[in-house]
């Protein structure tokens, strides 16, 4: 079993800047891949950022590269999601999700594991 729990959350102005954090715990093998994704109110979950925990391989959405960076806090069992410039399209309901292998890693169907979710609201 895996727990993981989503902080940071909030709202900003256009521009401006949040770090989210997932807290991981449970076994370790099945949350080697940590998975941040968003849902905005009547649209599809998606993808934005991904980390392999065992190597640091890292992969993101075509949307946020370049805004926001992926990290992990291995001795926090943490992974952040640093994110600048945030546009009002960002707003969005943000989840981290865990499974083991990093394959399809965009695809929120293949994460065994996920957050309860934190609220980001971008105003223009």
């Amino acid at each position: 079993q895996v727990q993981l729990v989503e902080s940071g959350g909030g709202s900003v102005q256009a521009g401006g800047s949040l770090r989210l954090s997932c807290a991981a715990s449970g076994d370790k093998d099945s949350r080697s891949t940590i998975g941040w994704f968003r849902q905005a109110p009547g649209k599809e979950r998606e993808g934005v950022a991904t980390i392999y925990t065992d190597r640091g391989t890292t992969y993101y959405a075509e949307s946020v590269r370049g805004r926001f960076t992926i990290s992990q806090d291995i001795a926090a069992n943490t992974v952040y999601l640093q994110m600048h410039s945030l546009k009002p399209e960002d707003t969005a309901m943000y989840y981290c999700a865990a499974k083991r292998w990093f394959r399809l890693v965009q695809s929120p169907s293949t994460y065994d594991y996920w957050g309860q979710g934190t609220q980001v609201t971008v105003s223009s």
